[in-house]
């Protein structure tokens, strides 16, 4: 059987969309009393989330999926989203829902595990191209093995890097849905093509994104390595990484 089941799907027109949300909330009297941000930090990592809520003069917004605040010093264009769980749907749903509230930029920031041996704990990774190999992006555009951040939103991010004297890789990520699935055989075939990184979002972020005509970028830092035929986790050591790429997407989302 093809993938998705209706592989003509794509001309289709949906049921439901992030539109139909917000007026089903409207009705309900449970929409956000806020003008929509620039744009909005994804962060899937609880503790960076509590390090901005207790660090940074943030405002909480209600009657949004997870936990969602706004940046004070940024009057209000930058939000921050937490707390919502991790993987490529919910992340497709996020940006369905904040691009119909008029969000127009997104950079998701997080974790990723390193394919190649040069990468190190804590190094920072720009992904520019995403191998799609979770389910979500397959129901948004036909089947392709690559999907791709917004050129703009990359440019900016870089400039910002080499502004903040960051060192950082920019390469391919190999974004799976089942982590607990990465064999042996996927991981040498990727590791020798040259990939970077293994994450679980960002083939994701990028097509839903073209595809809503929105603006999307994906930064990582290095949390684990799964290239050299042993998982190698240090999960715990990243605290301070993810906290300098909260000041990158800051920086870059201050400079659109």
């Amino acid at each position: 059987m093809a993938f998705p089941n209706f592989p003509d799907k794509y001309d289709g027109t949906s049921i439901i969309n992030g539109k139909d949300f917000w007026k089903y909330k409207k009705e309900l009297g449970r929409y956000p009393e806020i003008n929509p941000p620039k744009g909005v930090i994804f962060t899937f990592q609880p503790s960076l989330m509590t390090h901005i809520i207790n660090n940074y003069p943030v405002k909480k917004v209600r009657d949004v999926f997870g936990e969602f605040y706004v940046l004070e010093q940024t009057q209000g264009n930058i939000g921050i989203c937490g707390n919502f769980g991790i993987g490529a749907p919910i992340a497709a749903i996020l940006l369905e829902e904040l691009s119909a509230f008029g969000v127009k930029f997104f950079i998701s920031v997080g974790t990723a595990g390193a394919l190649q041996r040069d990468l190190k704990i804590g190094n920072v990774v720009v992904c520019d191209r995403a191998i799609r190999d979770e389910g979500t992006s397959h129901h948004y555009i036909q089947s392709e093995k690559y999907s791709y951040p917004s050129q703009i939103l990359n440019q900016k991010m870089e400039q910002t890097l080499e502004e903040m004297g960051v060192e950082y890789s920019l390469g391919t990520s190999w974004t799976t849905d089942a982590p607990y699935r990465e064999t042996i055989k996927e991981i040498d075939y990727y590791k020798g093509e040259g990939v970077l990184t293994v994450d679980m979002e960002a083939s994701a972020v990028f097509t839903v994104a073209n595809t809503l005509n929105i603006d999307a970028g994906a930064i990582f830092t290095i949390s684990d390595h799964v290239g050299e035929r042993e998982w190698q986790p240090n999960f715990h050591l990243t605290d301070e990484h993810l906290q300098t790429l909260f000041k990158i997407a800051i920086n870059t989302m201050n400079s659109i």
